[in-house]
């Protein structure tokens, strides 16, 4: 029985590890044929979406090449479409290179957790990486087609002049000015309105992808059917009023005309030109502005656009009367003076700040009798005012001052007597 028992067991070890390895295998084929059986291909159109982009960092292509082919493991009955898989290009640990990179491409179905993706095609890309620059400064271009027959045109305007573009380093370096394009109607209706801006190199090549901020400008193009021209005299607008106190004195325009042309419809209808506004809320003092014309759509100026506009700027004066009293100036000692009157009324003119400033206080005027010797005398009032004021009228405009010699001084009482001399 025991060599039975020996034989058995001899005959199960015996090449034992062939028969592991036979085992295995056996059931890796069994595996691998229901693998095969369940896994799929889906062929379609997946987009590919770049995340984690490095900041500063334009990545090109801007859409990279699409996933075409698929092949996962799901059980059956499960059905898919492109929605289904989300393919991704993670630009993590592309952050400070630049020039082309090959990067790997993921796809998974995160919708759904019973679909496997075993492989995909294809799961490799290359991108070109590039600084994010911009650029400010850059000139705006404004281009258009000749003017039909009949028509003539006017000066181009455009608004901004310059703009900014931003992005890859390599593009924006090749960026010569932003064009504006317009067409001119033979209907000749003059041009006004927003261009979109496109970013073209020396050549008039667009460049793309380039940003242009702002994203269009506004040009204006006056077009004429009947062109003629006329001198009008030019308007100084005034906005606002002087600081408190204060009033224009004068306005001064040079040149005084300007030459303008237009249709002679548009013409007709101008007795002058108007300037654009030139704000004086606050001023206290003379200002000297160069200031644009505020011409109509359709008219423009021949030569200078532009005058020179002086504007003076003086306090605003006023008269006010006051009840003032009288003093003397250069009085003696040794005379006694009489006044007609104790006080006068006395007009004075200057400022209203200066004058508001007066009337606080207590007005004395003067009569200067410096010299004057007994009698009566006719005395002019004046007065010494601050500085900004001025003595207009006073009424009496003179006062009787009537001078007399002083009493001489009385004896003082209980003053000794001499002592009379001895005999």
């Amino acid at each position: 029985m025991r060599r039975t028992l020996e034989r058995i067991v001899g005959r199960l070890v015996h090449n034992w590890p062939l028969k592991v390895a036979a085992v295995a295998l056996a059931t890796l084929m069994y595996g691998g044929l229901a693998l095969s059986q369940n896994t799929t291909e889906f062929r379609g159109v997946i987009p590919v979406g770049y995340v984690n982009e490095p900041p500063n960092t334009v990545v090109f292509p801007l859409t990279p090449d699409p996933v075409l082919l698929v092949r996962y493991f799901s059980p059956s009955g499960v059905g898919v479409a492109t929605s289904t898989f989300l393919a991704t290009i993670d630009l993590s640990g592309v952050e400070g290179q630049a020039g082309p990179v090959k990067v790997p491409i993921d796809v998974t179905a995160p919708a759904d957790t019973r679909i496997r993706v075993l492989s995909y095609e294809p799961n490799f890309a290359t991108v070109q990486l590039d600084q994010l620059v911009s650029r400010a400064g850059v000139t705006v271009k404004v281009v258009h087609p000749p003017a039909p027959d009949g028509l003539t045109l006017g000066p181009v305007t455009v608004d901004p002049a310059t703009v900014t573009v931003s992005g890859a380093a390599s593009v924006v370096a090749k960026v010569d000015a932003v064009r504006a394009d317009v067409a001119i109607q033979a209907s000749g209706l003059d041009i006004d309105e927003d261009v979109q801006l496109v970013a073209i190199d020396k050549l008039g090549n667009a460049l793309a992808p380039v940003d242009v901020t702002p994203p269009t400008a506004r040009v204006t193009i006056p077009v004429f059917s009947d062109r003629q021209t006329r001198t009008l005299p030019i308007n100084a607008v005034i906005t606002g009023t002087p600081a408190a106190g204060f009033e224009i004195e004068s306005v001064v325009v040079d040149p005084q005309v300007a030459l303008v042309a237009g249709d002679a419809d548009e013409l007709e209808q101008l007795i002058r030109i108007d300037t654009d506004p030139i704000p004086m809320t606050g001023v206290s003092g003379n200002e000297t502005v160069h200031i644009g014309l505020a011409l109509p759509t359709g008219v423009i100026a021949v030569g200078d656009d532009q005058v020179t506009v002086t504007i003076a700027v003086r306090p605003v004066t006023a008269t006010r009367t006051f009840n003032a009293g009288l003093r003397l100036v250069g009085a003696a000692n040794n005379l006694q003076y009489a006044l007609s009157t104790d006080r006068v009324l006395v007009t004075i003119g200057g400022s209203t700040a200066d004058l508001d400033r007066l009337s606080a206080t207590t007005l004395v005027v003067d009569l200067d009798v410096t010299g004057l010797t007994s009698g009566a005398h006719e005395v002019p009032v004046t007065a010494n005012l601050p500085t900004g004021t001025a003595l207009v009228a006073a009424s009496p405009p003179e006062v009787t001052v009537t001078i007399t010699p002083a009493p001489p001084p009385s004896p003082v009482s209980g003053a000794a007597s001499p002592a009379p001399s001895g005999g």
